[in-house]
């Protein structure tokens, strides 16, 4: 196990702080949660905020599906939930938020879920985990935990409200 859920709250905790202190505050703040474990990520991360700062972050959550560059390998039949957005992205700060950074292309097709619904001020990257290998070139502004990995693994992000549990597993893919 990398992270237990105490682990969890800590590294939201402090990711917390850190948005805080970058944006100079929350004003025109807002958080979009990546479907699926990024959507209660981002709800975690609004708690801790509101904790701090004593106001609750509009949060809302996209479905990428149809931004992605690679569809057919992830499935053949996707299945779309539509955007849960119902506050104004244009000139906003929008942090995205996701359980994993690998690739960069989730990230990059949240982007521009997020630019289809205005013209916000600017866009930060939130994710729990950062594992390495990029294929393209995204970093997050804020990282709950670096997880250098290898190709042959993966990061199994659990989350008690979808999994009954909550902690980051580091898994084998020949498992």
């Amino acid at each position: 196990m990398l992270m237990d859920e105490a682990q969890m709250r800590r590294s939201l905790t402090r990711m917390a702080h850190e948005v805080i202190e970058r944006n100079k505050g929350v004003d025109g703040v807002v958080l979009i949660g990546i479907r699926s474990r990024g959507e209660p990520i981002a709800h975690m991360l609004a708690d801790a905020i509101s904790s701090v700062e004593g106001t609750r972050l509009p949060v809302g959550a996209v479905d990428i599906t149809f931004y992605r560059d690679d569809l057919t390998p992830v499935t053949k039949e996707p299945r779309l939930r539509e955007a849960d957005v119902s506050f104004e992205v244009e000139g906003r700060t929008v942090v995205l938020v996701d359980d994993v950074l690998y690739t960069g292309r989730t990230a990059r097709a949240a982007m521009e879920a997020v630019m289809d619904m205005g013209r916000p001020e600017r866009i930060q990257l939130a994710v729990l985990v950062d594992r390495g290998h990029r294929e393209l070139p995204i970093r997050a502004d804020f990282v709950g935990k670096n997880i250098p990995t290898s190709h042959s693994e993966f990061v199994r992000v659990s989350i008690g409200d979808i999994d009954g549990e909550t902690n980051v597993w580091l898994c084998d893919k020949t498992i």
